[in-house]
């Protein structure tokens, strides 16, 4: 049986967590993480049925744990709350929540059809449909699928990446799966670039942080326990690194399974690395490849999940070894997006508000490229700013010595 999580009683009641909430800040009616946190747990724990609908409006970007100066883990204590007493309202919204939030499933369906899909969900009419049946905003446009995954690419084109001294494996995710295969493409590249080779794990979920915010969590469990079996293989096999590109799934599987699924990934959480810190600390050991000139401008975006872990300080001293680039880091602030929070129509408003003066900054920044670690940062900044955005490892890709 687990124990009661008692770390709310580390609350100070400062609401520094609440002043540095994007969500209070742009939205009255949300009352803020040190309330729905701590506060609330405390009335929870005396009655185990008592639920704050204003839970729903959290984001989960983790900025109040980030602020928190007592390493309280509010966002957990609001995801798990949500997870144990949330009321699911049966109506047709949950089509759009598991929809949005099975990408394993919808990916493997889209990407064969993803030109007729994407066209589809494209079309304003269509658009307006789903606005008012299932609740997605009509101003948002669904990420667009890829004509064949990652994993179909790889089999064709990495048949030699044994033949490399190192090896890595690499959690591709259901982004670069389904959406970006590219991004894939880049990683492998510069990998090798560094004579690294790059494997894939013989089984891989989504990391389940969409499932865990729109209350699929039984799903999100069986995810994390089946990822983290994999992982213990490959570690206890080849006593392998497992690298991410995104810094939303390196940090669930490291952070997110023990504290909000229950799910122990202790053999391995050590062994999971965010692609820039994996980067980074080979350059420093003297792995740099060959880079050329790359005289552009570049705005950096740091991802909420990656503030959280302090690891935007990996990506921004990478960013400064590529020759030529002009680089300004933007004060780091939430996009608005978080996940699928941004997509639903009820959400819309606060989203937007939230990301109004990141999306000003970016617009007027006159530069070549947006770079963000995140995907769905990059898909709200490229939406509302028309500045193509780009992930870290891509633009290393583009900077390699021909």
């Amino acid at each position: 049986m687990l124990k009661q999580d008692t770390s709310f009683d580390q609350c100070i009641k400062c609401t520094v967590c609440t002043v540095y909430c994007p969500v209070a800040k742009a939205n009255p009616n949300y009352p803020g993480p040190k309330q729905c946190g701590p506060d609330g747990e405390r009335l929870r724990i005396k009655s185990a049925e008592f639920y704050d609908d204003m839970l729903k409006l959290c984001t989960n970007c983790k900025r109040c744990e980030t602020a928190c100066p007592s390493g309280v883990k509010i966002g957990d204590m609001i995801a798990v709350a949500r997870s144990k007493h949330a009321k699911h309202d049966l109506n047709i919204k949950t089509i759009r929540d598991f929809v949005l939030s099975h990408t394993d499933l919808m990916g493997s369906v889209a990407t064969p059809f993803a030109p007729i899909v994407n066209a589809i969900t494209g079309f304003k009419p269509v658009k307006k449909i789903m606005h008012k049946t299932i609740g997605v905003h009509d101003h948002k446009t669904l990420p667009k699928y890829s004509h064949g995954t990652f994993r179909q690419w790889y089999k064709k084109h990495c048949l030699d990446q044994t033949h490399y001294p190192q090896q890595v494996h690499y959690f591709h995710g259901c982004y670069v799966n389904y959406n970006n295969p590219l991004l894939g493409q880049d990683f492998i590249k510069v990998m090798n670039a560094m004579n690294i080779g790059v494997q894939l794990l013989d089984k891989e979920k989504c990391c389940g942080v969409p499932l865990i915010a729109n209350g699929f969590f039984d799903k999100a469990k069986k995810n994390a326990l089946l990822n983290t079996q994999s992982f213990e293989a490959v570690v206890e096999k080849y006593n392998s690194t497992i690298v991410s590109t995104s810094s939303t799934c390196a940090f669930t599987l490291r952070e997110e399974y023990p504290h909000v699924l229950k799910v122990d990934n202790a053999k391995v959480a050590d062994r999971i690395e965010y692609v820039t810190r994996f980067l980074l600390k080979a350059f420093m050991n003297g792995n740099t490849p060959k880079l050329k000139p790359l005289n552009k401008k570049v705005v950096y975006h740091t991802p909420c999940h990656l503030e959280r872990t302090g690891g935007s300080l990996y990506t921004i001293e990478l960013l400064k070894m590529i020759p030529g680039l002009e680089l300004e880091v933007l004060d780091s602030q939430c996009c608005g997006l978080a996940g699928t929070y941004g997509f639903k129509t009820e959400n819309y408003d606060t989203s937007m508000k939230i990301g109004e003066d990141l999306f000003h900054k970016i617009r007027h920044a006159k530069a070549d490229y947006a770079i963000t670690d995140c995907e769905t940062c990059k898909w709200q900044i490229e939406e509302n700013t028309d500045l193509t955005t780009i992930h870290p490892v891509s633009l290393l890709a583009m900077a390699l010595a021909d």
